[in-house]
């Protein structure tokens, strides 16, 4: 491992200048790759974008930044690359500062920007030994997601591919899961639409999927994929509801594709329980009229009042066993059952030993 300190003005910077989708983003005499497989999309917000630009107009110093050197002597960015596009396209003409656009500027104070040196990080090493060091080195500003890390490992044609059709801006992704109203929520840029359909294809193994399809040509099959869910969901769910964004539409698809439903059935259970103040999961009464396990609903809890009110009213009794425990070695449990129209209130609440509760749970 070889790291080494130079200094590089911004007018070495933004020579070569050029984002685009064949070429990439590139700088330094299209000699630097700045946006690398495993970096981001551009994610910094006017204010962050502006607060770069005043440190350098103002001549003050930008954190240290890190360059990969690759073996044909070219570089990337490891870390930097939101910095680096902002001083590129401020220095382009793409935004103004202040009012004043680059070409606005007197020749002096062009000259200053220009000039300006920035600190930066020779870094020579292996492709771990270069992501390592981002995963060290990442641990301020927009952090990289996990599957932008992902992305390091198994870039490719497939890769490339799968960024187009789930990572970019408005992306085929993107406009049809909200068309009619959102069904994921996240952001593509940040790589969740992605990520989520990686998850859903491959049952949450999304490094298996990626790796066993790392140097196919496209991402095809995954996109198919995706239609097809986004297909049933919109079918079998046509009454849109914003719940329905953190729904995991991959695990409900994978098992219920092939069977018969009814949606005007199926909407009259979710209303009737989109209605029931016990339940306090609104997203989870999806996954529950298909499967009928309560565990989706994280149905309410008795409180702590309740509980001691129906402790005292048992005197300490369990109402199964008929034997005496503290209040700390009870649990509360539904006299009649959620399920069967029990509510979670004073009146429908009963005490049991924790070995009774969990028997009476599992029967």
């Amino acid at each position: 491992m070889k790291i080494e300190l130079k200094e590089i003005t911004v007018r070495e910077l933004t020579d070569g200048y050029k984002n685009n989708d064949e070429e990439g983003v590139v700088g330094y005499g299209g000699k630097l790759d700045i946006r690398p497989p495993y970096q981001r999309e551009f994610i910094y917000k006017d204010k962050q974008r502006d607060a770069v630009i005043d440190t350098i107009t103002k001549n003050f110093p930008l954190n240290v930044m890190y360059w990969a050197v690759r073996e044909d002597g070219n570089f990337e960015v490891i870390d930097g690359q939101q910095r680096t596009i902002s001083i590129c396209q401020y220095v382009s003409g793409e935004f103004s500062f202040k009012d004043r656009y680059f070409h606005n500027l007197q020749k002096d104070e062009q000259e200053q920007i220009l000039n300006y040196k920035l600190m930066i990080y020779f870094c020579e090493g292996t492709d771990k030994e270069q992501l390592e060091w981002f995963r060290t080195i990442n641990i301020a500003g927009e952090k990289l997601t996990e599957q932008e890390l992902r992305n390091a490992v198994y870039t490719g044609p497939w890769l490339s591919d799968a960024k187009i059709k789930f990572s970019k801006p408005n992306c085929a992704a993107y406009l049809l899961a909200n068309d009619g109203g959102a069904l994921l929520s996240g952001s593509p840029i940040r790589q969740e639409y992605l990520e989520t359909a990686l998850s859903w294809i491959n049952n949450g193994e999304i490094e298996d999927y990626m790796g066993k399809h790392q140097h196919d040509e496209n991402a095809n099959e995954l996109w198919e994929y995706f239609q097809n869910v986004i297909a049933w969901v919109r079918k079998t769910f046509p009454n849109y509801r914003r719940e329905m964004a953190n729904v995991n539409w991959g695990e409900l698809y994978n098992q219920f594709k092939d069977e018969k439903l009814n949606p005007i059935e199926l909407e009259a259970e979710i209303k009737r329980l989109m209605q029931d103040e016990d339940v306090t999961k609104k997203s989870g009464i999806y996954p529950y009229v298909l499967t009928h396990k309560e565990k989706y609903l994280n149905i309410r809890q008795f409180t702590d009042k309740m509980k001691r009110e129906a402790y005292e009213r048992q005197n300490g009794i369990c109402s199964l066993c008929d034997k005496w425990f503290t209040l700390e070695e009870m649990e509360a449990d539904h006299i009649t059952p959620w399920i069967l129209g029990g509510k979670t209130i004073a009146e429908n609440c009963q005490m049991l030993c924790k070995e009774c509760n969990r028997r009476k749970g599992g029967t």
